[in-house]
């Protein structure tokens, strides 16, 4: 089974990228899932029908579903969500507004990944295509699991046993509900399937992440920025899709400007992500709006390759902590290490070769450090960082 995840800044057209790479692979005798995990669903306008909570048959080996989170939470997180509307209401009216209440932000990005683990292990597709909430939601979401792995190591187990014991005093004193054993449970459930999730996501042979792009400074900055912190989490980033780039046979003096922004940012596109694959698709003269438009996008975005394979399989920056500070770990296949230089600009990291510039964001630790040395070994740039900065 294939996961693969779009993400990419609001307004970049991932829905439509990610919809086309769901045709394209049911084209290819693939069942194939494309799910909307956006809480602004537009897949559903994408290929301008109407779509549920469950998953619709499209056509043949194409299905597509828009995750709603109160039809979720009734079917994964009934006891919490309960316990919540019982909290709520225990000092005020139940009103409609109370179910939207128990709706915790970020619970949306939980209960897609709840309903992924669910298909993964009924095998009940071949790819799942994710239409993901843009970059900083996504990442929120692919770093939800790690984050209450820690909450529930060190402080679930003192507060269940305490709740054991306080829980018949405190309830009557406060005159508020306290969560019973079975809400506690319900919510170890879900731990234990954030874990498995988080083993799905990060198996390099099941999931892929590809980043949509335009040919545009903001969006590439903000690209740059979530490849550095997909691969510190170690997803596997496949492939970067650039999208609506003004094809050359346009020749209107209106777009001459444009084009030239365009051939600037594509550039700079290549050697930011490299040496991970890149695609273009160009942009349209109609609206992207139906299953013809889609099929027409999806031909024109993989040409001879399957929309399914895996593109790339190495980690391209990884950050290790010890005594001496940080040391980033860069892949840079197929140069030569008395051709390279290195430099900084404020957040972002310039390497240079022979016939290449490297462009990367670091991460925000790192920027509180100074270089303190490099070396090349293996195919690979190791940069010491060291000494906060001001020391």
């Amino acid at each position: 089974m294939r996961l693969i995840l779009y993400t990419g800044k609001g307004g970049v057209g991932k829905t439509s990228i990610a919809a086309a790479t769901a045709v394209e692979s049911a084209k290819k005798g693939l069942k194939t899932l494309v799910i909307s995990a956006d809480a602004a669903h537009s897949l559903g306008d994408c290929f301008d029908l109407r779509l549920s909570p469950e998953p619709v048959e499209l056509q043949k080996n194409l299905w597509a579903q828009e995750i709603e989170t109160i039809h979720e939470a009734e079917r994964g997180w009934s006891k919490v969500q309960k316990y919540l509307t019982d909290l709520f209401t225990a000092k005020a009216v139940r009103d409609i507004t109370t179910e939207e209440l128990t709706i915790l932000p970020g619970i949306e990005d939980l209960l897609s990944l709840m309903r992924i683990l669910a298909y993964y292990k009924e095998k009940s597709y071949d790819v799942i295509i994710v239409d993901c909430a843009p970059t900083g939601e996504t990442l929120a979401l692919l770093s939800f699991p790690d984050m209450l792995r820690w909450w529930m190591e060190k402080l679930f187990p003192i507060k269940r046993a305490a709740l054991k014991v306080t829980k018949p005093l405190i309830e009557p004193l406060l005159g508020l509900p306290m969560p019973s054993d079975g809400v506690m449970k319900e919510i170890e459930r879900i731990y234990l399937q954030l874990d498995e999730v988080r083993e799905i996501l990060s198996d390099r042979e099941i999931t892929s992440v590809r980043v949509v792009v335009n040919p545009e400074k903001m969006v590439v900055k903000e690209a740059q920025r979530s490849f550095t912190y997909l691969n510190m989490y170690n997803y596997n980033v496949d492939a970067i899709i650039v999208n609506r780039v003004i094809p050359e046979e346009v020749k209107d003096d209106y777009f001459k400007a444009w084009k030239e922004i365009h051939k600037k940012y594509r550039k700079m596109i290549k050697d930011s992500f490299y040496p991970v694959l890149i695609f273009e698709v160009p942009l349209y003269p109609e609206e992207i709006v139906g299953l013809n438009m889609l099929k027409q996008i999806g031909q024109d975005l993989f040409t001879d390759r399957s929309p399914e394979e895996i593109y790339y399989n190495t980690r391209t920056q990884e950050a290790t902590k010890d005594e001496n500070g940080y040391l980033l770990k860069i892949h840079i296949p197929f140069v030569d290490k008395e051709e390279l230089s290195l430099n900084q600009k404020g957040e972002e990291l310039i390497i240079r070769g022979a016939n290449f510039k490297r462009n990367l964001i670091l991460p925000r630790t790192l920027l509180n450090y100074q270089v303190t040395g490099a070396r090349f070994e293996d195919d690979t740039l190791l940069i010491r960082f060291g000494g906060g900065i001001g020391e």
